[in-house]
Order: structure tokens, then C-alpha cells, then sequence
């Protein structure tokens, strides 16, 4: 015969479970789609993938594979993954050659640039002064940036120097405090001065980066003819440039105090016209540009901050809901066109 204390307590620990169930969906559908828990399965031919617009990353995926080069199809990117046996802490790579930034363990440990070709296998290395943060090239493959943590190892607090780097192929063709910067008219001479996150125009001159001063950032437009940086917007980190030249997506720091907030926004350069994504979440990652309408951008998994990553699509209009486009990834550079 079944109590009523029994019947109680049955109804309760269904109920649990049910509340239980519901949480579960509610967390994996507040951003969309349920978000998949593992990348898709290793092994698949690399120059399948290579051959067809494509997306290179670095995996995030916990055992051998991890820190590794990963390939996969555009059209599919949580799918199949192609994973090469180069090792990278930041990666960027277009049609035509790619930028690893690598760690070579040791005591102390040493970091180098290493050159990729169109297959993705390294051709050259030099060595790097300082902690890899940031990587991009120019879409022709001839200009690459690398930004390094010389002291410290994070954007969110103030004591850290950075180096950041522009190279033609093995020519250095200049470390960008030694470029002269204007903010709101005035010399940015100030002894602290970091530099970080460029990216590339298509006129083999300009380029786009962040410059701060303390707790003070600004989106700077830069020349490599004239060797000359200007301030153009404050609160700006890591800019982005869109495929087509008409957009910036950022990284626009919300807090001026305590932990850092940043929000990915995109500004329009004709217009003026600065939107917000729809991720409300802090950022902290150079964007890349799945195409011109949508962005990609790693976040830290809850519960593996310290290892796992997963990239995010969101469309760039302010429309739409962030959902996990890479699993267990982090530094996405999408290979547009046809074959490499």
C-alpha cells in the first residue's frame, strides 16, 4: 500500500526533474539554438576543406588536438574538421599564405611568428618578444600584424605593455609606437602607450588599430606610407573590417571601473552610425567577419574559462540571436572565394 507521504514525496522528485529538464532547455535555447556540447568529429581530409571557401581555427577541443590548426567548410562549420599538426595560440590566414603566433615550451617559455603557406604548413619562423594576444593579415596575404603582452596577460586591467607589429613577409616594417599619433589634435607621447589589434584595408596602406593610454582607448586609422596613426573614436578595442570596406566591428568597453565590460558593436564609416550586436555578453576578442552581414567571436565556455572556447555567429545589423557556430574553437579567420 503507497502513503500518502510516499505519493507526496514521488510527485516532488517528478516535479524536480521536470524543473530540472526545463532548465536545461531554457539555458541551451536563451541564445537560439541548442548549443551543440562537442565539435564535430576529427579526421576529415584537409585539402577537401582547403579546396572551398572555408574557416581556419584554432581548437579548443580538450586532449591531443588542442592549441592545433582546424579546418572547416563555411557551409558547415559545426561539421566534420580537418585538424593539422601545427600548434598555434593565435592564427589568421587568407587565400595565399597565414600568420601562426606559437608558444614553444620551455623555461622560460619562448614565442614565435611562424609563416604558413596556402596548405597551411609553416615555411619560416622568427622569434616574438612576449605573450601572443593578437594575429591578422591583410586579405592578398602580404601584411600581417602580430600584437604580443610583453608584461602582463590581459586587456582588463591596466599594468600590461604590448607589442604590436606590422610585418611584410620576414621584413619588420615597424613596431607601432614608433609611429607618430594624434587623439583630438594633441601628440600621443605618453610613456605608457599600448597599441594592439590591427586590421587591414585592402590599399596595401591603411589600416586600423587601438591605441590607449591607461584606461583610455581609441580606434586609430593608420598609414604605413606615412608611418602615422589618428584617433578617431574612444571606448574602441580590437577593431574588425568588414569585407567590403563599409564597417568596423569592435570591441566598445561599457565600464570605466572595476572588471571590464565589452560589447561588440559595429560602426558604419560613411554614416557615423554606431549599432550594438544583440549578444549582451562581454567580449573579449578581435571580431572576424563570417561575411559582411554576420560576425564570429570565441567566448569562454562556463566551467572551462580557463581552456575551452566556442565560436559565436551573430548578425552584424543588431538583428537576430548569438548561436554557437564552431564548438570548441577560438581564433576563426574565414577564407573567402574559391580555391586557395
Amino acid at each position: 500500500m503507497i502513503t500518502t507521504g510516499a505519493r507526496i514525496g514521488a510527485l516532488i522528485g517528478i516535479s524536480v526533474l521536470l524543473l530540472g529538464a526545463a532548465g536545461i532547455y531554457l539555458v541551451r535555447n536563451s541564445l537560439g539554438a541548442p548549443v551543440p556540447s562537442r565539435a564535430g568529429p576529427a579526421g576529415t581530409d584537409p585539402a577537401g576543406l582547403l579546396g572551398a571557401p572555408h574557416i581556419v581555427f584554432r581548437s579548443a577541443a580538450l586532449g591531443t588536438d588542442y592549441g592545433r590548426l582546424a579546418v572547416v567548410a563555411v557551409t558547415d562549420p559545426g561539421g566534420p574538421r580537418a585538424v593539422l599538426d601545427v600548434d598555434c595560440e593565435r592564427v589568421y590566414v587568407t587565400a595565399t599564405a597565414g600568420t601562426c603566433v606559437a608558444a614553444r615550451r620551455g623555461i622560460p617559455p619562448r614565442y614565435a611568428l611562424v609563416r604558413l603557406d596556402d596548405q597551411l604548413r609553416p615555411v619560416a619562423e622568427q622569434e616574438l618578444a612576449g605573450l601572443p594576444s593578437r594575429a591578422r593579415m591583410s586579405r592578398d596575404g602580404t601584411l600581417a600584424a602580430t600584437t604580443t603582452f610583453v608584461t602582463g596577460h590581459s586587456y582588463a586591467g591596466s599594468s600590461f605593455s604590448t607589442e604590436t607589429v606590422i610585418w611584410r613577409g620576414a621584413q619588420r616594417i615597424g613596431n607601432l609606437e614608433e609611429f607618430r599619433t594624434t587623439v583630438d589634435g594633441r601628440p600621443l607621447t605618453a610613456i605608457n602607450r599600448n597599441f594592439w589589434g590591427v586590421t587591414f584595408a585592402d590599399d596595401g596602406d591603411t589600416f586600423y588599430a587601438t591605441a590607449a593610454v591607461g584606461g583610455q582607448t581609441w580606434l586609430v586609422r593608420g598609414s604605413l606610407s606615412e608611418r602615422t596613426l589618428t584617433g578617431l573614436r574612444q571606448n574602441v578595442e580590437c577593431p574588425s573590417l568588414s569585407p567590403d570596406g563599409r564597417a568596423i566591428a569592435y570591441k566598445k568597453r561599457l565600464s570605466s571601473t572595476g572588471t571590464p565590460v565589452w560589447r561588440i558593436a559595429v560602426l558604419d564609416l560613411a554614416s557615423g552610425t554606431e549599432t550594438m550586436i544583440a549578444d549582451e555578453r562581454s567580449v573579449d576578442d578581435q571580431v572576424e567577419w563570417l561575411d559582411d552581414d554576420h560576425l564570429l567571436y570565441a567566448i569562454s565556455r562556463p566551467g572551462d574559462e580557463a581552456t575551452v572556447t566556442d565560436v559565436w555567429v551573430t548578425p552584424a545589423d543588431g538583428s537576430g540571436m548569438p548561436r554557437i557556430a564552431i564548438p570548441e574553437a577560438g581564433s576563426p579567420a574565414v577564407v573567402r572565394g574559391g580555391t586557395r
